[in-house]
């Protein structure tokens, strides 16, 4: 699989409802490659996990230089499709947002997540806001003739009161979703959103495939009875992983 159009065409089709894509979250390239010995269909990265094994906090806190010189790597290290948790595009204007795109494009990516918080601040972008946005995204991928999957994620879930129900959130993330399909999004993407009822009914009110975020492989089975098309694992990957380094150096520090 060597054309980028090959492996943009591949990864698209992975994503089916009751049959999901799975991605195992992943920060550089060893562990790109390790998952991809594992058997995986393509390769996510997770901008938790990556800020972190550079020793920075998320939220845009890893310069985008660093961003992108470990994405590179990555690409270069594995031949499956690649794609990148590009949080909000490391701006907020769409002009500026749709540069950033572009930079990251070259890279060899076929898909990324781009998410509708405001970054480091509270609350979410307007819908007219973040579709500007999105087509910005969109017509950036357009331009170099790369035809990406735009995952547009909400955090409406995550970001929601804790006096607030996920259900009365659900009729403002089905109106989200329509309009980031319009703006040219390709998936919707629900991290914090775990009850199955709600997932399932999300599921058949949106167009999009729907993505939801787990910790546990366990859960896969009951997620895909939901109708989702694609399950991702976010950070926990690499903080079982950190754990597990911690726990066995410790063994050996305490003899």
């Amino acid at each position: 699989m060597t054309s980028e159009s090959d492996k943009a065409a591949v990864f698209r089709h992975l994503h089916v409802p009751h049959n999901p894509l799975i991605l195992y979250n992943i920060w550089d390239a060893g562990s790109a490659r390790a998952v991809a010995r594992a058997g995986a269909m393509a390769i996510a990265t997770g901008s938790w996990s990556v800020a972190a094994a550079q020793g920075h906090e998320d939220g845009e806190v890893l310069p985008l230089d660093a961003v992108l010189a470990v994405v590179t790597r990555i690409v270069q290290s594995v031949d499956l499709p690649v794609t990148v948790d590009f949080e909000g595009g490391y701006a907020t204007d769409p002009g500026a947002v749709g540069q950033n795109i572009r930079r990251l494009l070259t890279l060899g990516v076929i898909g990324l997540n781009f998410e509708d918080q405001v970054v480091n601040a509270p609350g979410l972008y307007s819908i007219v806001d973040q579709v500007a946005r999105l087509r910005a995204v969109r017509d950036a991928a357009e331009a170099l003739g790369v035809p990406a999957f735009i995952n547009a994620r909400t955090d409406l879930f995550l970001k929601a009161a804790p006096d607030r129900g996920h259900a009365s959130l659900l009729d403002d993330a089905v109106a989200r979703a329509a309009a980031y399909a319009e703006a040219g999004a390709d998936g919707f993407f629900v991290p914090g959103l775990a009850d199955r009822t709600l997932i399932r009914g999300l599921c058949e009110r949106v167009t999009l495939p729907v993505n939801v975020m787990t910790a546990d492989p366990q859960d896969i089975s009951d997620l895909a009875a939901c109708g989702v098309s694609r399950i991702s694992f976010g950070p926990s990957p690499y903080i079982g992983l950190t754990a597990a380094l911690e726990r066995d150096a410790a063994a050996c520090f305490t003899r």
